[in-house]
């Protein structure tokens, strides 16, 4: 089954964890992919994988907190593919871990100008387009840090909420014109960030999950891809849960 012939996929972050597990995936069903990284090495070896296998792809060296970047990005991908159907906003940081009142305003910014000021970003050029053609669909990544406190982790915790609200707001704001916009909330993701987050601990993390393991970031990119197929078309405006039950 090739669910995305003919459509064109955008995906953010997408060198390494669950943007990479993205656009393999995309591929994989038939869609032309552009993928986007501040990680040009990373990104060129999923390039080649993903020609290798006879995709048809797209690298751009992409910063999202730089909004020339993503300018920029968004119309190399529209040159060369015509159109972007599914975007998957994945692109984002983890906090260093600190109570609030040790929390400096440069991480603070940081954290919130990749994690939502990016995002934001990209949702106005990749709606800008999608109008342009007639509908699109648009998933941010978000946390389980969405929906729960993290202690140690506001900065992150607070970008991930916001992203919630941000998300539930655009898809009012589109339902008419044809553009879904949801959110997908990973719990403890077998990922490098995953692996910064815990120093190498990775039990620390599994202990978390009431499934006593962790997720694969291809689970996760399952979940994306069925939201941006036509199997989710009644579905906007939802922040969907792939954690094992950490949430919970």
């Amino acid at each position: 089954m090739h669910r995305f012939t003919g459509k064109v996929a955008f995906i953010t972050g997408a060198a390494s964890g669950i943007g990479r597990a993205a656009a393999l995936a995309f591929a994989r069903e038939g869609a032309q992919v552009a993928i986007t990284d501040r990680t040009e090495a990373a990104l060129d070896q999923l390039r080649a994988e993903i020609e290798a296998a006879s995709g048809e792809v797209l690298a751009i060296r992409c910063d999202v907190s730089v909004p020339e970047d993503v300018e920029a990005a968004v119309a190399k991908t529209t040159e060369r593919f015509g159109r972007i159907d599914c975007a998957f906003n994945n692109a984002g940081v983890e906090n260093k871990a600190a109570p609030v009142h040790e929390i400096t305003l440069d991480e603070w910014d940081r954290i919130l100008d990749i994690n939502l000021r990016g995002t934001f970003v990209c949702m106005k050029h990749e709606i800008a387009q999608m109008l342009r053609q007639g509908g699109g669909v648009l998933v941010n990544t978000s946390s389980g840090a969405g929906i729960r406190g993290v202690a140690g982790g506001a900065s992150y915790a607070a970008s991930k909420h916001a992203l919630i609200g941000l998300t539930k707001s655009a898809a009012l704001d589109y339902a008419k014109a044809n553009i879904r916009v949801n959110a997908v909330l990973p719990g403890n993701i077998e990922t490098p960030m995953m692996d910064r987050f815990t120093g190498g601990d990775i039990q620390k993390a599994i202990d978390l999950e009431p499934v006593g393991r962790l997720g694969k970031p291809e689970e996760i990119a399952e979940a994306v891809l069925w939201m941006c197929s036509d199997l989710g078309a009644f579905v906007t405006g939802a922040a969907i849960s792939v954690d094992g039950g950490w949430s919970l």
